[in-house]
């Protein structure tokens, strides 16, 4: 019997992704495989039932309860994580690919390892050449930085790009993105393509070329604080203070600012102080990417947009949902991609000497894989 890959509607309040698109659902079928989708999965990412019906008939089968698809499914593709009672309703045996926050999840990921399900998280999978189009982190990043932006240009009291009217010129505004990761050089890119002067500074000095490729000045700040795998490591006290300074002149200057620096499974860095916020202009925008981990600004409140000495600052949740469409449609592909090797005539067969498979897996045989989630457990 052919491997049954499954996918539900999200139960996440606020989650309009979807893992499971017919374009991606159609590639599963053609290694083989059979889908078990439940009713109305992709409506709020603008995928309907009908999207699916090009999907052969012998290939998928549809249920209209979630509970339906989590008993039946070998395989069960997820955005959020799974509450306790959905994972209670797993198949003896199943596999889950999906993003598990474990650093915040620990009951549920107790909850895996004791049913003896297998769970890969994407936000493990390790940034390696090969495992670029399995970067779900990656590719969720590009879609915040864009949007986060767009927030910003829409709060802003001011045009962002330069214009030449009858009534004068009117200058461009000057807009800081503070960390220069995937979601910052999107922030940067789309910045730049609205037509705003553009400030970047990461405490990582080797993105400075990519800044700059963009078209945006780096700030040079004489802190440098390379990491691994891709992440900055966390500033000492005298760091931070050293690149403050140099800091709160820039982002004192800025008509916007959006700050995009996390360090995953721990509390987002301080950058942006109630001291810095205070000397910038009024009318000046805020918009903190980080805020779901505790936020780069002090004023940052999750969820909502803080008024302080006449600046907004705004701290957006769930970002990739706003853009459900295209955020579901890069995310779906990297379910594909991690789980494309795995799928042999159909059936599922993990490699595990694959340094993708074993670095993403969370638990596996009643055990819970991942070093830093069983240390804290």
């Amino acid at each position: 019997m052919p491997a049954v890959i499954g996918a539900i509607r999200e139960s996440t309040a606020g989650e309009t992704r979807v893992s499971l698109t017919p374009e991606v659902a159609g590639k599963f079928i053609a290694l083989g495989a059979h889908v078990l989708l439940q009713r109305g999965l992709g409506i709020t990412a603008q995928f309907p039932d009908s999207a699916y019906a090009a999907l052969p008939e012998s290939g998928v089968s549809w249920v209209d309860d979630a509970d339906a698809v989590l008993a039946g499914a070998d395989v069960l593709l997820t955005v959020q994580p799974l509450t306790l009672a959905q994972i209670q309703h797993l198949k003896p045996g199943a596999t889950v690919l999906g993003f598990f926050q474990p650093h915040a999840r620990k009951d549920e990921v107790r909850a895996l390892r004791d049913g003896g399900f297998t769970s890969f998280a994407m936000e493990l999978v390790p940034r390696i050449s090969r495992a670029q189009s399995m970067d779900a982190l990656s590719s969720q990043a590009a879609v915040a930085g864009y949007k986060a932006v767009l927030i910003a240009a829409n709060t802003l009291d001011k045009f962002l790009p330069m214009l030449t009217t009858a009534a004068g010129t009117i200058r461009p505004a000057m807009l800081l993105v503070v960390g220069a990761g995937v979601a910052g050089l999107q922030a940067i890119a789309t910045a730049r393509r609205l037509g705003a002067v553009v400030e970047a500074y990461d405490v990582r000095s080797a993105t400075r070329e990519q800044v700059q490729s963009l078209g945006a000045k780096f700030i040079e700040t004489g802190v440098s604080a390379e990491g691994q795998g891709g992440y900055a490591r966390e500033l000492t006290a005298e760091e931070k203070a050293q690149q403050q300074a140099v800091l709160d002149s820039r982002i004192a200057a800025a008509d916007a600012v959006v700050t995009t620096a996390s360090i995953p499974g721990r509390t987002a860095p301080r950058i942006i102080s109630r001291a810095a916020v205070e000397r910038m202009k009024a009318g000046a925008v805020i918009v903190d990417i980080a805020a779901e981990s505790g936020g780069n600004c002090e004023l940052t409140r999750a969820g909502e947009t803080v008024v302080h000495h006449g600046v907004r600052i705004v701290g957006p949740v769930n970002l990739p949902a706003q853009l459900p469409y295209h955020a579901s449609e890069m995310y779906s592909r990297n379910l594909l991609n991690l789980l494309k090797p795995a799928i042999s005539g159909g059936n599922l067969a993990i490699d595990w000497d694959d340094e993708v498979f074993a670095k993403s897996c969370l638990t596996h045989a009643g055990q819970i894989r991942h070093e830093a989630t069983r240390s804290a457990l």
